[in-house]
């Protein structure tokens, strides 16, 4: 029978001690990482494990299917299911229907006061400060220009409203 080759050399063998019995006879390599390497996430950085912030966003998940399927189980099933799988105390029903309510409610009424604030904090239309402000940038006026085929890039500035009204009024 013919034997395998691999198995003869005593390195060969698949077990975690190997590494460790036969680490002197294994060759040194070191290794350098690219720093363009580390945005990478494929472990370079030499850091062990998930993140922080993965295991936060896992833990959360997971809390948050069980928390659904205990608030769905106590809403929906009968109480005297509840009482024949043991659970006896529990809140009100009307908890099932008030809570989300409150929540829709409170959120429905923190967009309309945030826009209602977003209202306050704009000044009227015909104030100059909707026209002109602090940031405001009058165009340049361009000067002679050294080639007629090529105009330089203007910069930035400020649209006078009477440029706007004649563009958005006119009829041409």
């Amino acid at each position: 029978m013919p034997e395998d080759k691999g198995w003869e050399d005593p390195r060969s063998v698949n077990s975690p001690r190997r590494i460790l019995s036969f680490s002197k006879n294994r060759t040194t390599t070191v290794f350098f990482p690219d720093s363009d390497d580390r945005g990478s996430g494929f472990g370079v950085s030499g850091d062990q494990g998930p993140k922080t912030s993965e295991v936060y966003g896992f833990v959360g998940s997971i809390t948050t299917v069980v928390a659904t399927v205990l608030f769905l189980v106590w809403a929906y099933l009968p109480e005297n299911w509840l009482h024949s799988l043991g659970i006896v105390y529990y809140p009100s029903r009307y908890w099932a229907l008030a809570v989300p309510a409150y929540a829709m409610m409170t959120i429905i009424l923190a967009v309309g006061f945030y826009i209602g604030l977003n209202f306050l904090a704009t000044p009227p239309p015909t104030s100059f400060s909707m026209i002109y402000d602090e940031f405001t940038r009058e165009p340049l006026s361009n000067g002679p220009s050294i080639d007629d085929n090529e105009q330089p890039i203007e910069p930035i500035s400020d649209i006078r409203i009477d440029q706007i009204n004649n563009l958005m009024f006119n009829p041409k």
